[in-house]
Protein backbone atom coordinates (compact mmCIF):
# COMPACT_ATOMS: atom_id res chain seq x y z
CA UNK A 1 0.00 0.00 0.00
CA UNK A 2 2.74 2.37 0.92
CA UNK A 3 4.42 1.62 -2.69
CA UNK A 4 1.33 2.25 -4.52
CA UNK A 5 0.69 5.90 -2.88
CA UNK A 6 4.36 6.60 -3.73
CA UNK A 7 3.86 5.76 -7.01
CA UNK A 8 0.98 7.33 -7.06
CA UNK A 9 2.76 10.53 -6.05
CA UNK A 10 3.61 12.64 -9.14
CA UNK A 11 6.26 15.00 -9.48
CA UNK A 12 3.25 18.06 -9.59
CA UNK A 13 1.42 16.78 -5.97
CA UNK A 14 5.02 16.76 -4.27
CA UNK A 15 5.21 20.34 -5.23
CA UNK A 16 2.20 21.16 -4.02
CA UNK A 17 3.03 19.09 -0.92
CA UNK A 18 5.64 21.18 0.16
CA UNK A 19 5.27 24.48 -1.48
CA UNK A 20 1.84 25.53 0.32
CA UNK A 21 3.34 25.11 3.73
CA UNK A 22 7.10 26.56 2.70
CA UNK A 23 4.44 29.56 1.19
CA UNK A 24 2.83 29.81 4.35
CA UNK A 25 6.00 29.68 6.57
CA UNK A 26 7.98 32.47 4.35
CA UNK A 27 4.97 34.85 4.35
CA UNK A 28 4.57 34.90 7.72
CA UNK A 29 7.83 35.11 8.41
CA UNK A 30 8.77 38.30 5.72
CA UNK A 31 5.35 39.58 7.55
CA UNK A 32 7.23 39.30 11.04
CA UNK A 33 11.06 40.37 10.15
CA UNK A 34 12.29 41.93 6.57
CA UNK A 35 14.41 39.32 5.81
CA UNK A 36 12.23 37.74 3.41
CA UNK A 37 10.58 39.39 0.11
CA UNK A 38 7.16 38.25 0.81
CA UNK A 39 5.52 39.52 -2.67
CA UNK A 40 8.30 37.82 -4.61
CA UNK A 41 7.58 34.61 -2.87
CA UNK A 42 3.62 35.30 -3.38
CA UNK A 43 4.69 35.92 -7.39
CA UNK A 44 6.92 32.92 -7.54
CA UNK A 45 4.23 30.82 -6.22
CA UNK A 46 1.88 32.18 -8.87
CA UNK A 47 4.09 31.34 -11.73
CA UNK A 48 4.56 27.61 -10.51
CA UNK A 49 0.79 27.41 -10.37
CA UNK A 50 0.19 28.77 -13.24
CA UNK A 51 2.48 25.88 -15.75
CA UNK A 52 0.85 23.06 -13.30
CA UNK A 53 -2.49 21.07 -14.65
CA UNK A 54 -4.52 21.36 -11.60
CA UNK A 55 -7.04 23.96 -11.93
CA UNK A 56 -7.27 24.98 -8.23
CA UNK A 57 -3.18 25.56 -7.76
CA UNK A 58 -3.59 28.99 -8.20
CA UNK A 59 -6.73 29.49 -6.13
CA UNK A 60 -4.68 27.68 -2.75
CA UNK A 61 -1.79 29.45 -3.38
CA UNK A 62 -3.85 33.03 -3.21
CA UNK A 63 -5.62 31.80 -0.22
CA UNK A 64 -2.52 30.29 1.85
CA UNK A 65 -0.71 33.86 0.40
CA UNK A 66 -3.16 35.45 2.16
CA UNK A 67 -3.91 33.61 5.71
CA UNK A 68 -0.03 33.81 5.94
CA UNK A 69 -0.21 37.62 5.74
CA UNK A 70 -2.97 37.78 7.68
CA UNK A 71 -1.57 35.46 10.54
CA UNK A 72 1.64 37.27 10.36
CA UNK A 73 0.57 40.88 10.39
CA UNK A 74 -1.84 40.09 13.18
CA UNK A 75 0.82 38.24 15.08
CA UNK A 76 2.91 41.13 14.73
CA UNK A 77 0.66 43.69 15.95
CA UNK A 78 -0.29 41.70 19.17
CA UNK A 79 3.44 42.04 19.69
CA UNK A 80 3.58 45.44 19.20
CA UNK A 81 0.22 45.91 21.93
CA UNK A 82 2.04 43.58 24.32
CA UNK A 83 5.21 46.35 23.75
CA UNK A 84 2.84 49.43 23.90
CA UNK A 85 1.78 47.78 27.42
CA UNK A 86 5.45 47.05 28.73
CA UNK A 87 6.98 49.69 30.54
CA UNK A 88 10.33 49.01 29.17
CA UNK A 89 8.90 48.70 25.29
CA UNK A 90 9.87 45.47 23.37
CA UNK A 91 12.26 44.62 20.96
CA UNK A 92 9.30 43.97 18.77
CA UNK A 93 8.12 47.47 19.26
CA UNK A 94 11.30 49.33 18.62
CA UNK A 95 12.17 47.38 15.05
CA UNK A 96 8.54 48.48 14.01
CA UNK A 97 10.28 52.50 14.87
CA UNK A 98 13.04 51.51 13.19
CA UNK A 99 11.38 50.35 9.90
CA UNK A 100 9.01 53.29 10.50
CA UNK A 101 10.30 56.85 9.25
CA UNK A 102 9.51 60.05 10.89
CA UNK A 103 7.64 62.03 8.24
CA UNK A 104 6.05 58.40 6.44
CA UNK A 105 5.13 57.64 10.20
CA UNK A 106 2.85 61.24 10.08
CA UNK A 107 1.37 60.82 6.86
CA UNK A 108 0.38 57.23 8.32
CA UNK A 109 -1.38 58.94 11.57
CA UNK A 110 -3.07 61.29 9.39
CA UNK A 111 -4.59 59.00 6.85
CA UNK A 112 -5.34 56.84 9.60
CA UNK A 113 -6.87 60.01 10.99
CA UNK A 114 -8.70 60.80 7.66
CA UNK A 115 -9.74 57.42 6.68
CA UNK A 116 -9.71 54.95 9.57
CA UNK A 117 -8.95 51.35 9.16
CA UNK A 118 -9.14 51.46 5.30
CA UNK A 119 -5.83 52.53 5.53
CA UNK A 120 -4.53 49.58 5.97
CA UNK A 121 -5.07 47.87 2.33
CA UNK A 122 -3.72 51.19 0.55
CA UNK A 123 -0.70 50.16 3.01
CA UNK A 124 -0.38 47.22 2.24
CA UNK A 125 0.01 47.53 -1.45
CA UNK A 126 2.63 50.60 -1.30
CA UNK A 127 5.68 50.02 -0.78
CA UNK A 128 6.84 50.42 2.61
CA UNK A 129 3.71 51.53 3.70
CA UNK A 130 2.79 48.62 6.23
CA UNK A 131 4.98 49.31 8.59
CA UNK A 132 4.16 53.06 9.63
CA UNK A 133 0.54 52.39 9.40
CA UNK A 134 0.70 49.29 11.45
CA UNK A 135 2.86 51.73 14.22
CA UNK A 136 -0.23 54.50 13.63
CA UNK A 137 -2.86 52.06 14.55
CA UNK A 138 -0.97 51.16 17.93
CA UNK A 139 0.30 54.60 18.83
CA UNK A 140 -3.76 55.16 18.46
CA UNK A 141 -4.78 52.72 20.56
CA UNK A 142 -6.21 50.50 18.18
CA UNK A 143 -7.63 47.27 19.57
CA UNK A 144 -6.88 44.03 18.13
CA UNK A 145 -10.18 43.17 16.54
CA UNK A 146 -10.65 46.83 14.92
CA UNK A 147 -7.22 45.95 13.23
CA UNK A 148 -8.30 42.63 12.40
CA UNK A 149 -11.40 43.67 10.33
CA UNK A 150 -9.33 46.25 8.38
CA UNK A 151 -5.90 43.69 8.31
CA UNK A 152 -8.19 41.10 6.33
CA UNK A 153 -9.57 43.00 2.73
CA UNK A 154 -5.77 44.24 3.10
CA UNK A 155 -4.22 40.83 3.03
CA UNK A 156 -6.47 39.84 0.58
CA UNK A 157 -5.97 42.68 -2.08
CA UNK A 158 -2.25 42.36 -1.13
CA UNK A 159 -2.09 38.48 -2.04
CA UNK A 160 -4.09 39.19 -5.42
CA UNK A 161 -1.80 41.69 -6.71
CA UNK A 162 0.98 39.90 -6.58
CA UNK A 163 -0.56 36.70 -8.18
CA UNK A 164 -1.68 38.98 -11.05
CA UNK A 165 2.10 40.03 -11.37
CA UNK A 166 3.13 36.33 -11.15
CA UNK A 167 0.20 35.25 -13.59
CA UNK A 168 1.23 37.59 -16.05
CA UNK A 169 4.51 36.40 -15.79
CA UNK A 170 3.61 32.86 -16.26
CA UNK A 171 1.96 33.71 -19.08
CA UNK A 172 4.43 36.13 -21.07
CA UNK A 173 7.34 33.43 -21.04
CA UNK A 174 7.43 29.65 -22.18
CA UNK A 175 9.51 28.13 -19.41
CA UNK A 176 8.72 28.46 -15.73
CA UNK A 177 11.92 29.48 -14.91
CA UNK A 178 11.74 32.35 -16.95
CA UNK A 179 8.89 33.41 -15.53
CA UNK A 180 10.42 33.38 -11.84
CA UNK A 181 13.14 35.50 -13.19
CA UNK A 182 11.19 37.96 -14.21
CA UNK A 183 8.84 38.28 -11.28
CA UNK A 184 11.78 38.41 -8.77
CA UNK A 185 13.57 41.04 -10.43
CA UNK A 186 10.38 42.94 -10.80
CA UNK A 187 8.69 42.98 -7.26
CA UNK A 188 12.00 43.29 -5.56
CA UNK A 189 12.48 46.64 -7.75
CA UNK A 190 8.80 47.40 -6.65
CA UNK A 191 9.83 47.01 -2.96
CA UNK A 192 13.37 48.44 -2.68
CA UNK A 193 12.16 51.62 -5.25
CA UNK A 194 11.15 53.60 -1.53
CA UNK A 195 14.48 53.20 0.05
CA UNK A 196 16.63 54.37 -2.84
CA UNK A 197 13.94 57.27 -3.32
CA UNK A 198 14.91 57.87 0.55
CA UNK A 199 18.35 58.00 -0.14
CA UNK A 200 18.52 59.77 -2.86
CA UNK A 201 16.20 62.45 -1.80
CA UNK A 202 17.89 62.86 1.98
CA UNK A 203 20.76 64.77 0.61
CA UNK A 204 18.43 67.18 -1.92
CA UNK A 205 16.57 67.82 0.82
CA UNK A 206 19.53 68.36 3.37
CA UNK A 207 20.92 70.67 0.95
CA UNK A 208 17.83 72.90 0.34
Amino acid sequence: MILAAAAALTPETTTQAVGYPSLFVLVVLGSLVPVVPTGAVVSSAAVVAFHQTEPLTLLFVFLVAALAAFTGDVCLYWLGQRGMRSRNGSRWLKALYDRAPAERLARAQAKLHDHGVAVLVASRLIPAGRIPVMLACLLSSMPLRRFIRGNGPACLAWAATYQLIGILGGSLFAEPWQGLIAVVVLTVLISGAPGVWRRVRGPREREA
